[in-house]
């Protein structure tokens, strides 16, 4: 029988992102929005660290179910790290995706070339109910595009730039974004840990 294993998310995306990534695992896989979990967590921590290991106790507490709870952000080295842990709430509730992201273009206005280094950094968290089994993280470098591209992906994707590839990563396909992006790389370092807790 397989295990249950909640992502503490309401973004489908992610979910779907996990699945993919991990798609031999024999795990039903569970959005907060799929056990009608409208309980939010008080992201209270000052680190993608501290906040992942909060969700991630405090939805398995809850549920009694196995929980993964990400924190991830965009690290702008011009904003002197900004929007950091607030990512997903840059420029406050009001804006969308898009109004995020073309903040940030406007915030960077007059910065130019290797000047808009930034990087995705994720911090993934696993717990039992029993609690914490360990956090790994994920980090991925680019730039600030001038301008967004593609209609992949999700959040700043279509504005950061990938310098190696010449590409947003909006436009990568999705296989490869799961290679290179900071969660397919925090993923991948918790991997074995997951495995072994879901063997159990």
């Amino acid at each position: 029988m397989s295990q249950t294993l909640l992502v503490a998310t309401h973004n489908q995306g992610k979910v779907k992102e996990f699945a993919e990534m991990l798609a031999d695992l024999d795990v039903e896989w569970l959005s907060l929005d799929d056990i009608g979990l409208e309980k939010d967590v008080d992201e209270t921590g000052l680190t993608f660290a501290e906040n992942a290991i909060l969700k991630a106790e405090a939805y398995a507490a809850e549920t009694g179910y196995f929980t993964l709870a990400d924190d991830s952000g965009l690290e702008v080295d011009a904003l002197n790290g900004e929007p950091g842990i607030y990512t997903a709430r840059y420029g406050g509730a009001g804006l969308d995706h898009e109004g995020r992201y073309r903040l940030l273009l406007k915030n960077m206005e007059g910065v130019v070339g290797e000047e808009r280094s930034a990087r995705f950094r994720c911090v993934i968290a696993l717990a039992t109910p029993e609690g914490l089994v360990g956090t790994a993280d994920g980090v991925c470098e680019g730039l600030i595009a001038a301008a967004p591209a593609g209609d992949g992906g999700f959040g700043y994707d279509p504005v950061f730039f990938l310098p190696d590839r010449g590409v947003t990563m909006a436009q990568v396909p999705s296989s490869v974004k799961h290679q290179i992006s900071h969660r397919g790389r925090a993923l991948k370092a918790i991997e074995p840990l997951l495995r072994k807790e879901v063997a159990k």
